[in-house]
This record gives structure tokens, C-alpha cells and sequence, in this order.
């Protein structure tokens, strides 16, 4: 949900090097698998259509499913997003006095203006909201032994409130479940409920141990993802058989190229209100992959459903004949659904 820019993981420099020298690899093989036309590309889905994605599913020939999702599966939850235009999170800051929206998330302004940050924190603390269709049906997936990981943008925390532990979960832009003192020489970690006590107290939070600022463990501009990030994606995508994109623009690096790791066979299925995704033929050269193809008459793979992200897993568990179970606190849901 929030950045951006793949990066080297402070506690660990030696892994992460590592992790970083295999993705320089990585990208030089989709280059020449792509300039070449190397892979196979079998149909697996007899229809490109959710109906089709369903009888695949229902087929057991499914068994390691990936979502990946951002924030639109929240919004209906009564967290914004980022982009939308009037709605969207970065078109409502003018109250910060921000020199520009996104400095709100930027690592150097906020060591020197952590006010902006703590006081939208206040907005938008995990706890205050419930999880959404979306996130429970994500859950339903693990419960069916179906679900091989989650890879959220997001960083409000309601994967975990629905139910997911922290080996089903990729948080890639971090978590506001854990929080550091900034100082290399400190990283004193603190809980989320210390961090929610501060906040809600209209404290700048400081380390006890060594009076620098503590920040949540998201991932601000001019950070680095998560090194799990880089080593998980490895392991994961090789092995997916149905690729499930949920709420997301596919706008933000390295986030959004995960959907080139799959399989050339593998079928990737995208909830949205509007496609994403699609890459060009000439980023396709430069190593970002395959990007989906929807309408095209060499398209195999990928299913577009236009719709909010509850209203395409309540029509995807349909097909199926299963039963979104949510508490009845579910944002978005009457609660027996």
C-alpha cells in the first residue's frame, strides 16, 4: 500500500546482498527468455472467464494459490486508497502542510517533521477497522489448504484480524504490527499496542533506550522492502498454479512485476474496478515481464473481473458453492453472508 523501492533490510546486509545479486539474475533471464521466446504457455483454463477460473479451482488441480493485493481491498473497510482522484489518500493532505503529498511517506521529512505522519496515524490506526469479504475469503483459501501466501501492499493489518498468521502473509510494504527505534545503533523494538499508546496521546513516539524516534515498520520512501520480501517470492511463484490479483493499480516496483514470476502457464485472475497491469512490449524487453493480457488474440492466461474486490470473491465463492464465513462485524457484508 505504501512503497516502493526494493532495498537492503538494515539488520541483515549479507542476505540481502545475496537476495539482490539472485533478482540482477532473475532479470536477465525473463530478459533473454523473453527476447527468445523461451517457455512453455499451456492453456490451463478452459474459458477466460471467473466461471472458468472456478471449474479450475474446483478441479483440484489447484493447490497453491498466491494473492496478491493492495488497497482497494480495504476501501470498503473505510480505509482510503491512494490514488483515486478527490477520494484517494494523497488528494486529502492539504490540512499537513505537506510540501508534497507523498512527503508525507518519505523517510528524510519525516526524521525531520514526524508530526504529519503521527496525526494521519491517528486517522488510520489498525484497530479501528474491520476486515472486508475480500479478506475473508483470502482466509477461506488458507482454511482449504489452497492458499500458498498473501503478498499485501497493504499495511492495516486486517490480513492478520481475518485470520492470517504471519507465515501466510508477504507484508511488502510493512506493518504497523511492529515498530523500531530509527537509530542504526539502537533499533529497539517496540509492540503495536506501545506504539497505539503513543499515538493516541499526541506523543512523538521516542525510544526509552536511546530518545531517537520510533516508527512503525512500514516501508517509507527511500527505505527497502523487507528482505523476506525478495527471498519468499523466490520460493513462492516457481510453485503457483493460479495467480489472484486483488485491489491494486500494479503501478508500484518492485511490487508490481510479480506478476511475471508465474509460470508461463499459470492462470492470473484480476479483481479490480478498472484493469491493470497490462505492460507494454517494450517494458516487456526491459525484464519487467509479462504483463497481462486480457483482450488480445494471443491472450491464454489472464481473466479480467471488473468489479469491487467483495463483489468478485462473493461471485468467485459462488461459482464455487462455498460460503464466505466472516464475523458480523465484516466491513462490507451484513454478516451472513
Amino acid at each position: 500500500m505504501l512503497v516502493l523501492f526494493p532495498m537492503q533490510e538494515q539488520s541483515d546486509d549479507s542476505s540481502e546482498d545475496e537476495a539482490a545479486g539472485d533478482t540482477d539474475m532473475d532479470f536477465l533471464r525473463n530478459l533473454f527468455s523473453s527476447a527468445l521466446g523461451l517457455g512453455s504457455a499451456e492453456k490451463v483454463l478452459d474459458e477466460l472467464t471467473l466461471d472458468g477460473v472456478a471449474r479450475y479451482i474446483n478441479s483440484g488441480k489447484c493447490k497453491n494459490i498466491i494473492c496478491m493485493v493492495g488497497a482497494g481491498i480495504s476501501t470498503s473497510a473505510g480505509i482510503p486508497d491512494f490514488r483515486s482522484p478527490g477520494t484517494g489518500l494523497y488528494a486529502n493532505l492539504q490540512k499537513y502542510n505537506l510540501p508534497y503529498p507523498e512527503a508525507i511517506f518519505q523517510i528524510d521529512y519525516f526524521k525531520k517533521h514526524p508530526e504529519p505522519f503521527f496525526a494521519l496515524a491517528r486517522e488510520l490506526y489498525p484497530g479501528q477497522f474491520k476486515p472486508t469479504i475480500c479478506h475473508y475469503f483470502m482466509k477461506m483459501l488458507k482454511d482449504k489448504g489452497i492458499l500458498r501466501r498473501c503478498y499485501t501492499q497493504n499495511i492495516d493489518t486486517l490480513e492478520r484480524v481475518a485470520g492470517l498468521e504471519g507465515d501466510d502473509l508477504i507484508e511488502a510494504h510493512g506493518t504497523f504490527y511492529t515498530s523500531h527505534c530509527v537509530s542504526f545503533c539502537c533499533r529497539k523494538e517496540y509492540s503495536l499496542e506501545w506504539m497505539k499508546g503513543k499515538i493516541f496521546s499526541d506523543d512523538i513516539p521516542k525510544c526509552d533506550k536511546c530518545s531517537s524516534l520510533v516508527k512503525p515498520d512500514i516501508v517509507f520512501f527511500g527505505e527497502n522492502l523487507p528482505a523476506r520480501f525478495f527471498t519468499s517470492m523466490k520460493m513462492d511463484f516457481p510453485r503457483c498454479d493460479l495467480l489472484i490479483v486483488m485491489g491494486t493499480s500494479l503501478q508500484v516496483q518492485p511490487f508490481a512485476s510479480l506478476v511475471s514470476r508465474v509460470s508461463k502457464s499459470c492462470p492470473r485472475l484480476l479483481i479490480n474496478m478498472e484493469k491493470a497491469g497490462q505492460v507494454n512490449p517494450m517494458m516487456g524487453l526491459f525484464g519487467f515481464g509479462e504483463g497481462m493480457d486480457f483482450d488480445s488474440d494471443k491472450a491464454y492466461r489472464d481473466v479480467a473481473h471488473i468489479s469491487t474486490c467483495d463483489d468478485g470473491c462473493l461471485a468467485l465463492a459462488d461459482l464455487l458453492g462455498w460460503k464466505v464465513k466472516t464475523n458480523k462485524h465484516c466491513s462490507g457484508s451484513d454478516g451472513n453472508t
